[in-house]
């Protein structure tokens, strides 16, 4: 038998249901949007980095 307390438990399922929610959130395609965004933040940030020494 657990000697797991009702918060316990109620802790453990909000734990678990994170995760899961998180990990089908890693597993999901980014949105062609966000991918357009991140490219021209990585295009300006490497322009920026060309001219510092």
């Amino acid at each position: 038998m657990s000697n797991d307390t009702p918060s316990e438990k109620a802790r453990l399922q909000i734990d678990a249901n994170l995760k899961r929610v998180f990990r089908e959130q890693e597993q999901a395609e980014l949105p062609d949007r966000l991918k357009d965004l991140l490219s021209k933040l990585k295009a300006q940030d490497t322009k920026g980095q060309d001219g510092n020494v």
